[in-house]
């Protein structure tokens, strides 16, 4: 009794903290990608202006039509690219199912197949094949994770890649104007905050990931503290050379 009790207990134990994080959602890239993206290209594009000695208002303005301009253009590029995939996952999802309907016993032997190879006996693998092949949803399901490699129930939104995109860009592009739109007169508060928003970015990456969080954090600071140097350069350059 004991010995049942406690293989119980690890059963219970094991499905409650057995979990999986969603790896297969449409939000979590574009909106990574989004606010990265964001943060980088606009304070790139802010340093770059202010590194040719403009005036305020025009670094502003340059911050916002960045902000305006990357957003919408992630946004469209992420629906289309998600849309894309997704008509193309539809259009073999529907090959797969006339399949099932024209062939059905071929596509038993093949799911058959697919088991034995996998190390199932031959006898049960077909016998399993032919219990899942009564259900055309179910088979046609099935056929797509063997052979495709995706859940047709699980598949991307182009509408949540590209909202998801959009906000997380924008809001992301927006810290590195903030400190302007509040005030300040020179450019180190828009880095410093700008910077500071990219080693949180990175660090809450980490979460999802589970890498470490300061390596992920500092990694983004790195990156984009970069690109601002070279842009901020480059314009000094053209600046003195106009």
């Amino acid at each position: 009794m004991s010995i049942i009790e406690t293989e119980a207990t690890l059963h219970a134990a094991h499905r409650d903290n057995h979990t999986h994080r969603d790896v297969n959602g449409g939000w979590l890239r574009p909106a990574v990608f989004g606010a990265m993206d964001g943060l980088v290209s606009n304070l790139a594009l802010m340093t770059g202006v202010a590194g040719g000695a403009v005036s305020q208002q025009t670094i502003i303005i340059t911050g916002l039509a960045g902000l305006a301009a990357g957003a919408f253009s992630m946004a469209a590029g992420e629906y289309t690219s998600v849309a894309s995939q997704r008509e193309l996952v539809e259009a073999e999802l529907d090959v797969e199912r006339r399949e099932l309907r024209k062939h059905p016993v071929d596509e038993m032997e093949e799911l058959a197949a697919l088991y034995v190879a996998r190390g199932v006996e031959p006898a049960l693998a077909r016998e399993v094949a032919m219990q899942l092949s009564k259900d055309p949803e179910q088979a046609l399901e099935i056929h797509a994770r063997e052979e495709l490699g995706i859940d047709p129930d699980d598949l991307p939104s182009p509408t949540v890649a590209a909202v998801s995109s959009f906000g997380s860009f924008a809001l992301g592009a927006l810290l590195p104007v903030l400190p302007y739109l509040l005030g300040a007169s020179s450019l180190w508060p828009a880095v410093l905050l700008a910077l500071a928003g990219l080693f949180a970015c990175g660090a809450l990456v980490a979460r999802v990931t589970a890498r470490s969080w300061w390596y992920s954090g500092l990694r983004q600071l790195v990156l984009g503290g970069a690109a601002a140097a070279v842009t901020y350069g480059l314009g000094a350059l053209f600046g003195a050379a106009l």
